[in-house]
């Protein structure tokens, strides 16, 4: 027995100079100082030993487990001692006079920064900033723009309809198709002379590719006065061209069809990828439309209780996303979307 105690002395001794911190320090004394330990089970089986032989165990296993406390005593000083003088060499290399590392910050999206910019440049021409809701009812969004229930102009804009149930006393309601339909409210809600754009997001139901997306964003924009000619609308959309895409980048004005116009105009710009030779953002025609305008439909200002024999108005629509594909040279439009670090850190 006296031999098992002296092993156990060696190895608790031996083990112990392996200790380094406090967590170890802990197990140890557990393993060996504890009410589990090997040398407490042999203390408590003294009873079971002859007389003489009990007085010599547990004189031996009394003395070896003073000597394992006092050792543990030693040790744990030894431990607290070296991480106090590691503490201490870890303030003295600290230089608190030196300055704070900086922290990543962050910037505007390319859309914003976008939206930002247009909204600059039509504030200069005297347009001033509109809002409107996402969740529309039909009525501005369709109707009050000359595009009633049964006008073929509503295939090309299926979108997201917001379950109700309509009847007399209640609307049909859906998200936007275009920001139009704050156009609507601006005719419906302000007096002449009027000047204002609307920037927004948008939605349609239709599939995803390099040039179209569920959600995408307009910003579309109104005049009435007395005497607004067409000239007028192409004086200020080429100004806005001029200034965004810069002086050398061509602009095409062709006759289009919109509902909410009479006459209307699609206005494109070169493409900024394969400079009008024809690619996969242009469909290889050279050319990227980037809005509709036009002159505004006497219908839709009398809608908003506008008289047009005596007021005239142009009205366009851009499609913000494509801007800056076309500054950039940009050849996918979900890129925007796709939360890459990598493509937004460029802008």
């Amino acid at each position: 027995m006296i031999e098992h105690i002296e092993g156990l002395r060696l190895k608790a001794l031996q083990e112990l100079a392996s200790v380094n911190n406090a967590t170890e320090l802990e197990a140890w004394r557990v393993r060996y100082l504890g009410r589990n330990s090997e040398l407490t089970q042999v203390l408590r089986s003294l009873a079971t030993l002859p007389l003489e032989e009990r007085k010599n165990v547990g004189g031996r296993a009394n003395d070896v487990k003073s000597d394992l406390e006092d050792s543990f005593k030693q040790r744990e000083k030894e431990i607290a001692l070296t991480l106090t003088k590691l503490a201490s060499s870890t303030r003295e290399a600290i230089d608190f006079t030196l300055p704070a590392r900086p922290l990543p910050s962050g910037h505007l999206h390319p859309i914003t920064q976008t939206i930002d910019e247009m909204c600059d440049i039509f504030a200069s021409l005297g347009f001033h900033v509109v809002e409107g809701p996402e969740v529309e009812w039909d009525y501005y969004n369709f109707e009050a723009l000359n595009i009633p229930e049964e006008h073929p102009a509503r295939d090309t804009m299926s979108t997201y309809w917001i379950d109700t149930a309509p009847s007399d006393n209640e609307r049909a309601m859906l998200l936007r198709t275009h920001t139009t339909s704050v156009t609507a409210r601006v005719i419906d809600g302000m007096k002449p002379p009027i000047r204002a754009i609307e920037p927004g997001r948008v939605y349609r139901y239709e599939a995803s590719d390099a040039t179209h997306v569920p959600m995408f964003h307009q910003l579309d924009g109104i005049a009435v006065d007395r005497n607004i000619t067409m000239a007028d609308l192409k004086g200020t959309l080429y100004e806005f061209a001029r200034r965004f895409f810069g002086k050398e980048r061509k602009v095409r004005f062709r006759g289009d069809y919109f509902p909410f116009v009479e006459p209307g105009v699609e206005m494109a710009i070169e493409c900024a990828v394969c400079r009008g030779q024809g690619c996969r953002l242009c469909g290889n025609s050279g050319w990227i439309e980037i809005l509709g305008a036009g002159m505004t439909h006497p219908r839709v200002l009398e809608q908003g209780g506008i008289d047009p024999s005596i007021y005239t108005s142009f009205a366009f629509g851009i499609g913000l996303d494509r801007l800056p594909m076309l500054r950039y040279g940009i050849d996918d439009v979900r890129l925007f979307y796709s939360s890459d670090l990598r493509f937004l850190r460029q802008f």
